[in-house]
């Protein structure tokens, strides 16, 4: 970290946390019943409400993930933002409209005014706390990874600025507070990404590299290895070493390392000379004749099914995002949520250009990210790289602002998801209260587990939420909206088919030993097999219980598809 740039990354930091404080505090003083903590009293307008999804959608994952993504796998995984664009299609033509026309808080309210059970309503509540409480744990690890890079700063300061800003802001203004913050911090992202990408295709285009340019370190290179890593050398090469290298521990030594696998010890400190070909962690397997890697880097494994199971998880799981679906309780009526989940494809569509602009240029000018595995650091440390001196200082500064106005508005929108639908519960509270105990419980459960995770990619991360999201609350969504024989029984045994082999494969991912085999791209991704087993779950049992389906189900039908003034008669 240069000297100029360490200041410009902590005035980044306190201009957004300072225009956070002054939108939170100006709609603290609107925000006094429950209905504004919960939906901002129905209110919000589409244009408004879209830029706050958007805001809300920017996480860590989209932010940081996307452009390492990119630099790791090539242009291959931009479908994965295309499939993120591609859900709010399917997530406008199957629940925006019918989900605000049912008049519901949450998701855990509509589970249970549609299907009349107390059961649903609880496994719907734990399904909604394990997406947020999984897709939490990118933002905090994006947070720690930001202020680390930029600062020095120890991950776990990243932390605990966004616990500070989330408990501040969601308890003090709920809704009401958060969707003003939302809906301008997505114009701060736009331009924290757009106005660096242009910058540095600036500079690309004056250094004018060849297009086949190798991938070689342009300038005497430090390299911290922070995990233990296996690297592949492809050309024989001279590198100072300090720590671990095959096992022999170095001391400030020059140490020759032939062509072909080597192990770097944790903490080890290297130094490549310029020109030097960039070696390729295993973590993140490459083809050897120097072209892109392939999709999630399993060309020889099950890279086809994790492929398609990923997509469909980000296509499905979009339409089950709690923090996402509880926007369109905010708007005035289903007409109007169906053009806010409309524009928000524009916004998406406008904003994903960019990181993958980051991540090419991150091939030129960051490629030691490569072997270190470190590859959410790519738009962190790009503008340093490639525009040396006060214009790179500013330009990370620009990018900081921008990955903190990521973290927090989601962060904050994920909160208020599980404090809305954990505060529903307790009776026993007044509404207000019950909320912002649900905003410490929310917080209290990924920071639990933070310190015994270890490093993730955000996009990483967050697949697993959506994976959740997509075979728990997505078949519940499009079967309880588009199908009246679906019973309570029927609901249940699906959710707890679905979430639970969801959340199981989750936690075991990240509890235990890395896996291999079948087993591996089934615990990574497991959407491909088990959404279908929750739709199918659902159908069967709702089928062997048809005399159960609510009688209620008439009505529901009839609000849920006809236009609120016809619905009312």
């Amino acid at each position: 970290m240069t000297a100029p740039a360490v200041p410009a990354a902590l005035t980044a930091l306190a201009v957004v946390l300072a225009l956070t404080a002054a939108l939170g505090l100006h709609a603290r003083r609107a925000a006094r019943t429950p209905a504004d903590f919960l939906v901002a009293s129905r209110g919000v307008t589409p244009l408004r409400n879209a830029t706050a999804i958007g805001s809300e959608y920017l996480s860590a994952a989209a932010y940081l993930g996307t452009a390492g993504l990119v630099l790791a796998y090539g242009a291959d995984m931009l479908w994965l933002p295309i499939g993120a664009i591609a859900g709010y299609v399917l997530l406008l033509a199957f629940v925006t409209a019918p989900l605000r026309r049912s008049g519901a808080y949450t998701l855990s309210d509509f589970a249970e005014w549609r299907l009349g059970s107390r059961a649903v309503r609880r496994a719907v509540t734990c399904c909604v706390c394990f997406v947020g409480w999984f897709y939490l744990l990118p933002q905090f690890q994006g947070a720690g990874v930001t202020l680390r890079v930029l600062t020095g700063a120890p991950v776990w300061a990243g932390w605990a600025v966004i616990v500070v800003v989330a408990l501040a802001l969601v308890a003090s203004g709920g809704m009401r507070g958060i969707t003003a913050v939302q809906a301008v911090q997505f114009w701060v992202k736009l331009l924290a990404v757009a106005v660096p990408a242009l910058a540095l295709l600036a500079c690309w285009h004056a250094d004018a590299p060849a297009a086949d340019r190798p991938m070689r370190f342009a300038h005497a290179t430090h390299v911290h290895v922070r995990t233990g890593t296996a690297v592949i050398v492809p050309a024989a090469v001279t590198v100072t070493t300090t720590g671990r290298v095959d096992g022999a521990r170095y001391d400030a030594a020059a140490v020759p390392l032939p062509p072909g696998r080597h192990t770097i010890g944790a903490g080890t400190e290297l130094v490549f000379p310029r020109g030097a070909a960039v070696p390729r962690a295993e973590r993140l397997p490459a083809r050897q004749d120097g072209t892109w890697p392939a999709p999630f880097g399993q060309p020889a494994g099950h890279g086809a099914y994790t492929t398609y199971s990923t997509l469909l998880g980000v296509l499905l799981g979009t339409m089950g995002l709690p923090h996402i679906l509880m926007r369109f309780y905010t708007n005035t009526c289903g007409r109007a949520a169906r053009r806010t989940a409309a524009l928000v494809p524009v916004l998406l569509a406008l904003f994903y250009v960019f990181p993958a602009v980051h991540g090419a240029l991150g091939r030129l000018y960051t490629p030691e990210l490569l072997m270190t595995g470190d590859i959410d650091a790519t738009i962190l440390l790009l503008p340093r790289r490639a525009a040396p001196g006060t214009a790179g200082a500013l330009l990370t500064g620009v990018v900081a602002a921008g990955a903190f106005a990521a973290f927090i508005s989601t962060s904050c929108g994920l909160v208020m998801a599980i404090a809305g639908t954990v505060t529903q519960r307790m009776r026993h509270q007044d509404g207000v209260t019950a909320f912002r105990i649900g905003v410490v419980l929310a917080l209290a459960a990924p920071l639990a587990v933070l310190p015994g995770i270890g490093p993730r990619d955000a996009a990483d991360l967050a697949t697993t939420a959506l994976c959740v999201s997509a075979c728990s609350l997505c078949p519940l969504l499009v079967l309880g909206i588009w199908w009246r024989g679906l019973t309570a029984a029927g609901a249940c045994a699906g959710l707890v088919t679905g979430g639970g082999l969801a959340v199981a494969a989750g936690i075991a991912r990240l509890a235990s030993a890395p896996w291999t085999g079948w087993a591996a791209a089934l615990l990574a991704q497991p959407t491909l097999a088990v959404a279908p087993a929750a739709f199918a779950t659902m159908i069967a049992v709702s089928l062997l219980t048809r005399r159960r389906v609510p009688r209620r189900a008439d009505g529901a039908m009839a609000r849920l598809h006809l236009p609120e003034h016809a619905a009312a008669r």
